[in-house]
């Protein structure tokens, strides 16, 4: 019989910008528990970076005073992360998905975040209210190391 392995941890911190390498190293730490492959790692240090960037350029329109909370999960070999913002929200969340899309062409940004997220992750939800913010809820499953050693 399998134990079930639950575990979970939040984080909340200032809409700045030299918060995200913060959130970035924090949760990789605390999903290293399940000794992931540093490829996994990575994905997880990317989208992280990518969503609380998302939030702070896009959500908070670069305002210092917003809150960003992260809450990550662990389910087994499954992380789920949810980061959100009480921000300016997303007018339109399909037209933000696709790939070049940027709301702020001036700033440039290459408008591919959630183009990595969905392609690092296994799921990517994302719930925006314009003018009450954004969240995005991350899931992936992990090939742990011991696993990769295994097979």
């Amino acid at each position: 019989m399998t134990d079930v392995h639950t575990n979970h941890m939040e984080l909340k911190f200032a809409s700045r910008s030299e918060n995200e390498s913060f959130a970035r190293v924090a949760v990789a730490s605390f999903v290293s528990q399940l000794d992931p492959t540093m490829e996994e790692l990575t994905d997880i240090k990317t989208v992280v970076s990518e969503a609380v960037t998302n939030a702070v350029i896009h959500g908070y329109e670069e305002r210092t005073d917003g809150v960003i909370t992260i809450r990550t999960d662990i389910e087994n070999d499954q992380v789920s992360i949810l980061i959100e913002d009480q921000g300016v929200g997303i007018d339109d969340v399909e037209q933000a998905r696709q790939p070049l899309y940027t709301s702020k062409p001036e700033l440039e940004r290459s408008g591919m975040g959630f183009t990595i997220m969905e392609n690092f992750m296994d799921q990517v939800e994302i719930a925006s209210s314009v003018g009450k913010g954004t969240r995005i809820r991350l899931v992936k499953k992990l090939k742990t190391h011991r696993q990769a050693i295994g097979n």
